[in-house]
């Protein structure tokens, strides 16, 4: 590893790499720029963070992943369906949604209520799993959990995960209609990204307290749906033996439980991020894919 050089490399390509943290074996080892400091948007990564979410609820009995839909959200939103989209729904779970294979979704949801919006978008064959990127699954997903608690998510976050890694009540965007997004909105630190990958990296534990079952993290981590990237778990990628969470313009977090390592920073570069992890895989990592 040569965190020097990968340091060079932001500088004098002038990448807008806010900070980068490198973990080794449970302990900070290499660290560059502003992790500690200011929180940035992680965009999706927000959607693991509501992939743990779901995992701490059934891990309490409140959730399953194999129940339909409608069944976990509100009533009133299943009764604004026709019976002919309700009927397209019949093979949609909560697990189809948490590994995005289910397509015909626009990008985000839209208007005044995005469950009413979400809810009405013609799929074409929802019977047939297809992976397809967008951020009304997680939004579903999320809405879905909140009922399942019967409480606002945003606080069961803060209860559940959020203050157990020491994660102080960080800034996220809700629905129109009150919902906690669940697909983008969260601002964290470096340091405060680091400790989710940590969390994962350890078999749902940090700090010697279990926070989300191994079982679930198993789960979450494994190629459930397969992506021209390689593989997508429950709102999570598949990178190397462990996984990635990523964000649009560079906020990722690396998790390489072969090296009992967790590589994260945060960037802000619309043009794309690939030459950052280029150089990372370049020094930090070795070069076999």
């Amino acid at each position: 590893m040569d965190f020097d050089a990968f340091q060079r490399d932001i500088l004098e390509n002038g990448w807008r790499v806010f900070g980068a943290e490198v973990y080794e074996n449970g302990r900070l080892t290499h660290a560059f720029g502003d992790t500690n400091q200011t929180r940035h948007p992680i965009y999706s990564i927000t959607k693991s963070v509501t992939s743990l979410a779901v995992g701490i609820a059934r891990d309490e009995g409140k959730i399953g992943l194999e129940a339909n839909i409608l069944r976990c959200l509100p009533g009133r939103a299943a009764e604004k369906m026709t019976g002919a989209q309700r009927d397209r729904y019949r093979t949609i779970t909560l697990r189809r949604l948490l590994t995005m294979s289910v397509s015909g979704y626009p990008f985000r949801p839209e208007g005044e209520n995005w469950l009413v919006f979400s809810l009405a978008v013609p799929l074409a064959d929802p019977e047939t799993p297809r992976f397809e990127y967008s951020n009304i699954p997680a939004y579903l997903v999320s809405a879905a959990a909140a009922c399942a608690v019967g409480e606002d998510l945003k606080e069961y976050l803060n209860r559940k995960l959020f203050r157990p890694l020491g994660i102080q009540d960080p800034p996220c965007q809700y629905s129109p209609e009150g919902y906690f997004y669940g697909a983008t909105g969260i601002e964290l630190t470096v340091h405060e990204l680091s400790r989710l990958g940590l969390l994962i990296l350890n078999g749902g534990v940090y700090e010697g307290k279990r926070i989300v079952s191994e079982e679930y993290v198993r789960e979450m981590t494994a190629v459930q749906q397969m992506t021209r990237e390689g593989g997508y778990g429950y709102f999570l990628w598949k990178y190397r033996d462990g996984c990635s969470m990523n964000g649009k313009w560079g906020q990722k977090c690396y998790v390489l439980p072969g090296e009992n390592r967790v590589i994260a920073f945060l960037a802000h570069m619309e043009d794309g991020s690939d030459p950052v992890r280029e150089s990372m895989e370049r020094r930090l990592l070795d070069k076999k894919a």
